[in-house]
């Protein structure tokens, strides 16, 4: 691993235990948590109270819906993912959610799946 990578990786687990430690998830406001890997996004909704997953879903996972204008190629499959997770929330009932962007800058991915959740009718 290069000296940058791990400046990088570094300031990320900085970030991430920042954020995280004022996040907290309830059955009736689950923790919307995201990860972002080079090539796939996660989404699951955690219940930090009982310790579990109550959704999840992933680039894999996710359905086809309707794109806003102007978001394409890798935000259009992280949008397309807050959707799937805001379908399946609100099957279970959930319509309040605490977004855990995980330490990841609130800016293109991330953010395009806040706003799938956000279209899909979840709130946070």
């Amino acid at each position: 691993m290069s000296e940058g990578s791990k400046t990088r990786r570094k300031a990320w687990l900085k970030r991430k235990r920042r954020v995280g430690k004022r996040l907290h998830g309830t059955a009736e406001k689950p923790r919307l948590t995201v990860f972002r890997s080079n090539s796939h996004m996660y989404a699951q909704l955690v219940d930090d109270d009982q310790g579990h997953t109550l959704v999840w879903c992933d680039t894999k996972k996710a359905g086809e819906c309707e794109l806003p204008e102007g978001i394409e190629g890798k935000r259009a499959t992280a949008y397309r993912v807050g959707r799937t997770i805001a379908e399946q929330a609100k099957a279970k009932g959930l319509d309040r959610v605490v977004f855990d962007r995980n330490g990841y800058l609130y800016h293109g991915r991330v953010a395009a799946l806040a706003q799938g959740a956000r279209d899909g009718g979840l709130e946070f």
